[in-house]
Order: C-alpha cells, then sequence, then structure tokens
C-alpha cells in the first residue's frame, strides 16, 4: 500500500472511530497489494459490534465524503462479529482473502 491510500485509510477509521467501536479495520484488493491505478477503489473491511440501517449509513457517508475530497471511490465492506463467527460468512472467499491478505490500518 503506498503512503497515500495509508493516509486515506487512517483518516477513515479515525473519524469512524470516533463514532463506533471498531474491532477490526482493514484494506483489501489492489490498493492493499499496490497494484492499483488511478481510477482504482478502495476496498475497505470495517468489523463491529453491532450494526443497524443509522450506522451502516453513517459508515457509507463517512467513506463517500472522505472519497470525495481525495479523488476516490471507498467501497465499505461492513459486518459484525456475530457474522463472522456464526454465520456461513465465515467461510465466504472474500473473507478469506481480507483476512489472509488485507492491511489493518
Amino acid at each position: 500500500m503506498n503512503e497515500r491510500d495509508f493516509n486515506i485509510a487512517r483518516e477513515l477509521k479515525g473519524r469512524l472511530s470516533g463514532m463506533v467501536e471498531l474491532l477490526d479495520f482493514r484494506i483489501f484488493g489492489s490498493r492493499a497489494r499496490g497494484d492499483a491505478d488511478e481510477y482504482s477503489d478502495m476496498d475497505v473491511f470495517v468489523e463491529v459490534e453491532r450494526l443497524d440501517k443509522n450506522l451502516k449509513d453513517m459508515i457509507l457517508d463517512i467513506a463517500w465524503d472522505i472519497g470525495f475530497h481525495n479523488l476516490m471511490v471507498i467501497a465499505p465492506l461492513i459486518f459484525t462479529r456475530n457474522e463472522l463467527e456464526n454465520t456461513s460468512l465465515r467461510a465466504s472467499p472474500i473473507v478469506n482473502v481480507i483476512f489472509a491478505e488485507g492491511v489493518q490500518v
């Protein structure tokens, strides 16, 4: 991950941390691998204890705002701890990739 991407990710994590307890926060995909181009989005994994529509909307709004100001699309995947531990999501290929290749911020 390049320094600009890491700084954007830190800004997003910082803003989210002020509003919700983050259990895990990772960047994955091309930006984490370092093979993104100028048009690549930033894939973000966000794990929280509880999630409702208002919190999800808030996370998406903050990601959009930071992305807009940095000329980048930020695409959050938001999951609860329960979903990751107690549902079939724990065996999902995308979740396995996130934990194997994602960069914690």
